[in-house]
């Protein structure tokens, strides 16, 4: 059998394969509420025979939001929801995860598809937070920037946050610390100018990362894995290098977390990124050889065969699929066929299976 199609372990969690459905926002909730549009997305692709399913950054609070549209778990009522869908997953095979989030600066955005740019004023319209006053594009609103006292209540929201996670059934939670969102601006020095003993050293700038962390593990199962997505590199001089990377890795390793969701950028609109095929791998496996933790490898990887070989060179120990998960819901069955294995198929379409 593949390496691709192989179990992996973590704690108490046994992942039929390596492959993951990554987050991916759906911008498709009002008031953070999940619908029957989020059951179908990751119900199918349970189906589709993927091994963990992430759900897209689901907001600890209202303002932590990218946008109106965006998922939420800030309060009880979100909960009903989000169990159905879990409990649909976990009964095609799959394993549930869901990835916490705040948006920092770069909320109160509007939808994509309708521009994406931040919202200053009228009903769909919040203040944004950071770790310093400083907004990632010029004309976006200057975040206010959070007192220790507002921190403190932030580390709150993601351990209540995990709680309702738990009663929803989720098997695996993901801090996202990526992509230029609240906890990266803490850990960037390109976002955080702070004075206090939240910013300055790198001691400093992960404090809030390791609070988070902490808060959650006094309520998340000891035996239910944790992951953490951070931006591997800023990839701009002056920001998060690599090196820094694999500092924290080792860091969060002593402190139980299982995985480093390893991706990149998102901090700052100058950066300039070498986008192509497996273009951040490297990062997945810098981390995993100088750390010892294990990684997940993601970024335009589109085939099986690019899979297997990132497993094969221990480069990751996981793949996280994104894209091509939106293009093909059931590329685990048709990657397992390209890879000469044989899997099994949900038995309403096993008359397909040959």
């Amino acid at each position: 059998m593949s390496l691709l199609f192989s179990p992996l372990t973590l704690k108490s969690i046994t992942l039929k394969n390596r492959i993951v459905v990554s987050p991916m926002c759906q911008y498709s909730c009002t008031d953070g509420f999940a619908t029957d549009w989020h059951l179908v997305h990751l119900g199918s692709r349970a189906v589709g025979g993927a091994a963990l399913i992430i759900q897209e950054a689901t907001a600890v609070n209202a303002a932590g939001r990218i946008t109106y549209g965006d998922l939420g778990i800030w309060k009880d009522e979100h909960i009903e929801k989000l169990k159905t869908i879990v409990d649909f997953i976990h009964q095609n095979g799959a394993v549930a995860g869901i990835q916490l989030a705040h948006a920092g600066r770069k909320a109160s955005c509007e939808l994509p598809w309708k521009g994406g740019a931040q919202i200053h004023a009228g009903e769909a319209h919040w203040q944004t937070v950071a770790p310093s006053p400083i907004p990632f594009y010029e004309h976006d609103m200057v975040p206010h920037a959070l007192t220790k006292d507002e921190i403190g209540d932030l580390v709150n929201d993601f351990k209540n946050a995990a709680v309702r996670a738990l009663k929803a059934g989720y098997k695996v939670i993901e801090i996202h610390a990526a992509h230029g969102y609240l906890i990266n601006e803490f850990l960037s020095p390109l976002s955080n100018q702070r004075t206090d003993e939240y910013g300055g050293s790198f001691e400093n700038r992960i404090r809030f990362l390791l609070e988070i962390i902490a808060a959650i593990q006094t309520v998340w199962p000891a035996d239910h894995p944790i992951f953490i997505r951070i931006s591997s590199s800023d990839w701009i001089e002056g920001g998060w290098t690599i090196a820094d990377s694999v500092q924290l890795a080792m860091i969060v390793k002593n402190k139980g977390i299982d995985l480093i969701d390893a991706s990149s950028g998102g901090i700052s609109a100058a950066a300039k990124i070498p986008a192509g095929p497996g273009y951040q791998v490297h990062f997945a496996e810098a981390i995993k050889k100088q750390s010892g933790i294990r990684t997940g490898a993601v970024g335009i990887i589109t085939t099986a065969e690019q899979a297997e070989t990132i497993l094969q060179q221990q480069q990751a120990d996981l793949i996280f699929l994104a894209r091509e998960e939106l293009r093909d819901p059931y590329f685990p069955l048709h990657a397992a066929k390209a890879l000469g294995d044989d899997i099994e198929w949900p038995v309403q379409y096993v008359r397909a299976k040959r």
